[in-house]
């Protein structure tokens, strides 16, 4: 991770307070993360991994901090200025438009740049095969694949994924981490990992950090982490160490 400053062309949260409405989640949360890096956000369930994925994107209550991207003060800005500006989201839900097609779903959040249908088509080879059916007809495995896709087709800087994983057949996993790592080979976008699965995670991203009770409780190189397995379960949990179908 690089060193804090408001010149850092990527992501910078300094003290961020956050939550809904009244209520906070996340508390004096501070790190920053530079153009094309990757970072796992590890934490049981509960701690405030999926609300800090939130708040970046504009969508809780903010309290306190600041949350910078390439520079500039986003703190206030709207969620629809977040994602012109490069920031895309990929919800645990996954939110795809159920009653479009798969192609349909992709072109409706097109913006131009490098990323369109063909290149989409080419990383996820089964969603070309099911370019004409509807959302709702689709695997879990196909939906979280077109969910990603939708994120990359708005051409963002910065992807923020929560717990791709979930639910998924090891199989779907080994693809769509495959998907993953081609992204991180070829593509100069910075990611944040979300995942119940730590070893998938840390394996995929180069810095991670743990929460609990909404506060960060480790920083540090993903390999250091993977090194330390008590270490690892005191922070996320004996079921959260295990990888599926690894």
């Amino acid at each position: 991770m690089s060193e804090a400053g408001g010149t850092l062309q990527g992501l910078s949260l300094q003290g961020v307070k956050a939550g809904y409405g009244e209520t906070i989640v996340i508390d004096d949360v501070s790190f920053d993360l530079a153009k094309g890096a990757t970072l796992a956000i590890l934490g049981r369930n509960g701690v405030g991994k999926t609300t800090l994925l939130a708040t970046i994107m504009g969508l809780t209550t903010r309290h306190a901090g600041v949350i910078r991207f390439n520079g500039a003060d986003i703190s206030n800005e709207p969620v629809y200025r977040r994602c012109t500006a490069g920031i895309a989201l990929v919800p645990q839900e996954r939110e795809i438009f159920k009653s479009l097609t798969v192609e349909e779903n992709l072109i409706v959040a097109e913006r131009a740049g490098r990323w369109n249908l063909p290149r989409v088509y080419d990383f996820f080879p089964s969603l070309a095969a099911r370019r004409r059916n509807r959302g709702d007809q689709l695997s879990g495995g196909e939906q979280q694949m077109l969910a990603l896709g939708r994120a990359l087709m708005g051409n963002p800087s910065f992807l923020l994924m929560d717990e791709p994983m979930e639910g998924l057949a090891p199989v779907i996993v080994d693809a769509v981490l495959a998907g993953l790592d081609r992204l991180k080979r070829e593509d100069d976008m910075a990611m944040i990992l979300v995942e119940q699965h730590a070893r998938l995670a840390l394996e995929f991203a180069d810095n991670c950090i743990a929460l609990d009770r909404g506060r960060i409780v480790y920083t540090g190189a993903s390999r250091s982490l993977l090194d330390a397995p008590e270490r690892l379960a005191e922070l996320v949990g004996v079921a959260g160490v295990s990888a599926v179908g690894h």
